[in-house]
């Protein structure tokens, strides 16, 4: 769904939607989303609407539940992310030369940039729903991880293995006191 500014300028847009899984692409690379999928349907309603005296800038504003899946940081089996939460966005034209080096004061920071006639609700989606993704994302909360000796998942087979921390920068040290 795609919001134009000279829209806005008129009214305030709604919307109400149900994404299916697939719908907006949460990222193959994984440096940017590390194995993140959707499981459920998206479900999504609020209001985009021009903010008054601005030029141009949109606020978007509503509630958004979905449930991710991705891998468990520690074990690498499945874990899911529930998201339900509310949010208030906002969003300024990119002005020409913005490649260019500039200095964001700091209520700047937390806004997004659009370029052209408007907002794409699907990229505002996409990138609240990254953005509220926990840092770490576990399995349960009691995750054991993986045996860095042997590779055995530890919440699946208790291991017996015995992972000495050795640090070779001391190793000189060590020397000297024998």
């Amino acid at each position: 769904m795609f919001f134009r500014v000279r829209d806005l300028e008129v009214r305030a847009g709604r919307f109400d939607v149900e994404l299916a899984p697939g719908a907006i692409e949460f990222g193959s690379d994984q440096l940017v989303a590390p194995k993140i999928r959707q499981a459920a349907p998206l479900r999504a309603a609020g209001t985009v609407e021009l903010v008054s005296d601005s030029l141009g800038e949109i606020r978007v504003k509503g509630h958004l539940a979905v449930r991710m899946d991705t891998d468990c940081d520690r074990c690498l089996e499945p874990a899911a992310c529930p998201l339900d939460a509310d949010f208030d966005l906002f969003y300024r034209p990119m002005e020409d030369g913005f490649g260019e080096e500039k200095v964001l004061d700091p209520g700047e920071a937390e806004m997004g940039f659009y370029e052209g006639e408007g907002l794409e609700l699907n990229d505002v989606l996409r990138e609240f729903v990254l953005l509220s993704l926990p840092m770490q994302r576990l399995c349960r909360e009691g995750c054991k991880g993986i045996c860095p000796v042997c590779g055995q998942n530890r919440n699946l087979n208790p291991c017996e293995c015995q992972a000495g921390a050795a640090d070779d920068r001391w190793a000189a040290l060590k020397e000297l006191k024998n």
